[in-house]
């Protein structure tokens, strides 16, 4: 298996995570389990470099099991919770947990050679950009809450956000149903056990996540993954792909 990942410029910073490309080039079926991490993806899959579908996700609350047969790939674009906003301009709470097709055209990505990485990646940041730049009433509010979340990563109550943005808890979590399919403080929790991921890669199955003890944080990582700490760390046939990615520092 080639997995590769690339940061955007920084322009994007705030509307995407990464661009991913994961390549099956081996005889048999790869079988990952996907970990909820609080970002949703643009996935383009392909079959032995030949275009297939284009398919939007939404976020997850709980692991997902995916197969990828032999020769196939898989290029990503997995996005920040603003990009639903100032992006798509649609909402992706009827796919949490789930997917969509889209059609073969989205921005004509069933015509780009993404044998070359870098020429596409480029082009997708351009297309990407043109979508942001034609919203021209950007929320402050909201913008400011994101940055909060990504600076906490989730290790806040809802009335640190409420108290930090003069925005009633109601308020919030209406926004975050109506937005993204779950509240704030569950999508915290999602925060917080994603970025548990590095401490559990190094065997820190306590974590610093600011969990009250072992036994919370045991009972909050499984709740999202089914999986206990120990056996995350244990990755067994690298079967956990957001722990196998972490680079080992």
């Amino acid at each position: 298996m080639n997995y590769y990942q690339q940061a955007p410029n920084e322009v994007l910073k705030k509307y995407v995570r990464c661009f991913w490309w994961l390549d099956n080039d081996s005889s048999k079926n790869l079988n990952y389990t996907i970990l909820p991490d609080g970002f949703f993806d643009i996935i383009v899959r392909f079959d032995n470099y030949k275009y297939q579908s284009t398919m939007l996700t939404g976020l997850y609350t709980k692991e997902v099991e995916v197969v990828i047969p032999p020769n196939h790939q898989l290029f990503g674009i997995q996005f920040k919770l603003p990009a639903v906003e100032y992006v798509f301009r649609e909402s992706v709470a009827p796919l949490l947990n789930s997917e969509k097709k889209l059609t073969d055209a989205f921005w004509n990505l069933n015509s780009f050679d993404f044998s070359e990485n870098a020429e596409t990646i480029d082009r997708l940041s351009s297309i990407i950009s043109q979508e942001i730049n034609k919203e021209k009433n950007l929320d402050d509010r909201k913008l400011h809450l994101f940055r909060l979340l990504n600076q906490t990563k989730g290790n806040e109550s809802v009335s640190y956000f409420t108290n930090k943005l003069f925005w009633s808890s109601r308020q919030i979590n209406r926004y975050f149903k109506k937005m993204f399919g779950l509240s704030l403080k569950s999508y915290c929790n999602i925060l917080r056990c994603s970025a548990s991921f590095k401490d559990i890669k190094k065997g820190n199955l306590l974590s610093n996540q600011n969990y009250y003890d072992r036994s919370h944080f045991n009972k909050e990582i499984k709740k999202h993954t089914s999986h206990t700490p120990k056996s995350l760390s244990n990755n067994e046939n690298d079967r956990f792909l957001q722990i196998s990615i972490i680079p080992n520092k």
